[in-house]
């Protein structure tokens, strides 16, 4: 009996469903923290919030962190394989799904690095001055400032999500007209600057509009909403 599964095709398969499995871990977490954890904590007491930043907030942000990276690996893993059953990747860049993959792949791996490289390492500061306040510490003095700036670079990553999602999806269900001559360049050239550009103020920068739930969701879906049709112009 052959089973398909362990066939190359049945390989990628199995890359691609890991993918989603860490996938949806990863932004369920993502969605948890601002949509849910971030407006509660804004509202409970004092001590319920240290009590949550010492024994939820550990929890979730190591499902959070490592859902991000069985994402990447796992994703960059089927991209590679897609690429070699295609030939090249001037030849994928032809077509829509690598148009779109590469697209929503940019936004995934700057989610990333904001995950592991500004979320994660200000999130650590933030749960250390509570255990040693609840321990009768001091708080650190660094530590509302990491507090907000893990809090903008995860606002951040919800704005990259539904657009990311979005790309994601169309890779394999939207047939954007794509051919040898589209101009691939002009698009990745405006895409690159309008993403570096949020990416530096989600490094540097302030919420502004994203402050808010109602506010971030609103902000992706018209992110979402600008590069495709920017997209559908410039091919």
């Amino acid at each position: 009996m052959n089973f398909t599964l362990l066939t190359v095709d049945g390989g990628l398969f199995l890359l691609r469903w890991l993918h989603f499995l860490f996938g949806i871990t990863w932004i369920g977490l993502l969605y948890y923290f601002n949509f849910v954890q971030g407006p509660f904590f804004a509202e409970t007491d004092a001590s319920t919030k240290s009590g949550a930043i010492q024994k939820l907030v550990p929890r979730a942000l190591w499902w959070f962190r490592w859902g991000a990276m069985g994402t990447l690996l796992s994703g960059l893993l089927y991209f590679t394989g897609r690429i070699h059953q295609l030939g090249s990747l001037d030849v994928a860049m032809s077509t829509p799904w690598g148009v779109a993959i590469v697209s929503g792949m940019t936004l995934g791996i700057l989610m990333w690095f904001n995950v592991w490289f500004i979320i994660w390492p200000n999130q650590k500061i933030v749960i250390e001055s509570a255990t040693q306040v609840a321990k009768g510490g001091q708080a650190l003095p660094n530590a509302a400032a990491a507090g907000a700036r893990a809090g903008v670079a995860s606002r951040h990553n919800v704005l990259f999500s539904f657009p990311m999602l979005f790309f994601m999806g169309a890779s394999s269900h939207l047939p954007i007209p794509v051919t040898p001559t589209s101009n691939v360049c002009t698009w990745f050239i405006i895409f690159g600057v309008i993403v570096l550009a949020l990416e530096a103020n989600a490094i540097k920068g302030k919420n502004g509009p994203l402050t808010s739930v109602k506010g971030v969701i609103h902000c992706s879906i018209a992110l979402a909403a600008v590069l495709y049709v920017i997209l559908e112009l410039a091919l």
